[in-house]
Formats: C-alpha cells, structure tokens, sequence
C-alpha cells in the first residue's frame, strides 16, 4: 500500500521519503481531483479560445450572432466566477490544511485575485455591449483578455499540477484522497 505515516511525512524531509510506485488504483484514487478540476479547466480554455480567436482576426464564429458572442462572453466570466467560489469556499479550504499553495496569501489564490481584477473589468464591459451602452469592440475585447489572459493560464495548469497523483501522495493518505469533496 503506497500510505506512510503522518508522523514520518512531517518529520522526514521530502527529499528523504522514497515513496513505492502507485497501483493504477491508487493513481486513480490520487489523481482524481487532478482530472475532475481538468475537465472545467479544459471548458475553460475552450471558450478561452473560442473568445480570443475571434477578436484577434476580428471576426466571430460564423454560426454565432453578436448577440450569442457577447452571452458566450458572459457565460464564461460568470462559470469562471462561479468555480473560484466553489473552490474558495469548499475545496482550498480542506486542501490547505496539509497543502500550502492552496493557503489564502499563496499562489493559487494570489492568481485567483489577479484573475479576477481582469475578469471584473472584461465582464463588465461585455454588459455594457449587451445592454447597448458601449458598442462592441473586438479590440477592446481583447485587450481586456490580455489583462488576465497570461495568469489565467498558468493558473489552469498549476492548479491541475498540484492535484496530480504524485503530488497528492505526499501529503494525503489514500483514506483521506476517498473522503476529499470532489
């Protein structure tokens, strides 16, 4: 079984722990929160580029009226929104008890702010577009997507990494990997 005692993990330095290689079970087990935050995160940048390809060539997806491309905008500022919340309130909590990258002054959570600067000023102008108080702008669009664009990425990889398998073990039990909220 890959599980080694807590005592020996906050005594020993990690450099020291030679961890057994993981069963596929136990891989699964561990990198279980790693795949499910991949999936939002691939959605992510899906609509990322969905968004960004258009106001670079300045012109949108042909099946898509303005309109459905300002509310495709907004539904992405709105489920990015929504995710950081779940996070923040359910998710880095637990995980920062043993794991500080997810603690409140760390990167993880350092990026969600920086993200959110960008993707408040983004959002705000796509409802201004909306309810035709601002005439769209596919350059303006996308210099606000440059303002955040760079962080959110490394943010959509980091995150993943640091809910991967191996990284998981070495804070987790396997016990404790099956009774995580996600």
């Amino acid at each position: 079984m890959a599980e080694i005692s807590q005592t020996a993990r906050q005594t020993t330095p990690d450099a020291e722990i030679k961890l057994a290689k993981l069963s596929t079970a136990e891989f699964r087990v561990y990198n279980n929160m790693a795949e499910h935050m991949e999936y939002f995160h691939s959605n992510f940048r899906q609509t990322w580029k969905l968004l960004y390809a258009a106001c670079s060539s300045g012109k949108r997806p042909s099946n898509m009226s303005l309109r459905q491309f300002i509310t495709t905008g907004l539904q992405f500022c709105h489920h990015l929104s929504v995710h950081h919340s779940i996070e923040e309130n359910h998710i880095f909590p637990v995980l920062a008890t043993k794991m500080p990258a997810f603690r409140k002054e760390l990167e993880l959570l350092t990026q969600h702010k920086q993200i959110h600067r960008g993707l408040d000023k983004f959002e705000a102008y796509l409802e201004k577009c909306k309810t035709g108080e601002t005439d769209f702008s596919s350059e303006e669009m996308k210099r606000l997507m440059d303002t955040f664009g760079d962080v959110l990425w490394a943010h959509l990889d980091d995150e993943v990494k640091e809910l991967g398998a191996e990284n998981m073990r070495n804070y987790w039990t396997i016990t404790e990997m099956r009774r995580m909220p996600m």
